[in-house]
């Protein structure tokens, strides 16, 4: 068994020290032991970091991560929740691209003034419908503090 010091893995991870005690607080990972005052982990704990970084970059909270892993510690993924994510992620990539066009449309308009371009008018009265609205993920109540 590789076992590594709390700064190779956070070296090899790109995650601060201060993160992997982190995390190591809330039960995502488990050190070894300590030598010294240095923790040590097992090399096995660089594919759990990654598997934290994905589920971070999807818009997974931690505590949905933490749920993500079984008692021993191996991926438990609930392929629902995924699901659910991934259909999340398709509707606020469909919102963006329809902020992005009509931005650009906006930019480019080559009416005297923006109110007098029916085009503007409508996506004024879209948006006043709430037919375009970013949400951009909100981190759920239940953390403890935030990551680091």
């Amino acid at each position: 068994m590789t076992v590594l010091d709390i700064g190779e893995v956070a070296e090899r991870a790109g995650v601060a020290p201060s993160t992997l005690r982190y995390y190591e607080e809330i039960g995502l990972i488990a050190s070894l032991r300590r030598r010294g005052l240095r923790r040590q982990f097992d090399a096995d704990v660089l594919l759990k970091l990654s598997l934290i970084a994905m589920g971070k970059a999807a818009g997974f909270s931690l505590e949905e991560i933490a749920g993500m892993f079984g008692r021993d510690g191996r991926p438990d993924i609930p392929r629902d929740q995924l699901r659910l994510k991934a259909d999340e992620l398709q509707r606020q990539m469909a919102e963006l691209r329809t902020l992005r066009d009509m931005l650009r449309h906006i930019a480019d308009c080559p009416a005297p003034s923006h109110l007098e371009c029916p085009t503007f008018r409508k996506l004024m009265q879209a948006a006043s419908r709430r037919k375009l609205v970013y949400r951009p993920s909100v981190r759920r109540s239940g953390a403890r503090r935030a990551a680091p």
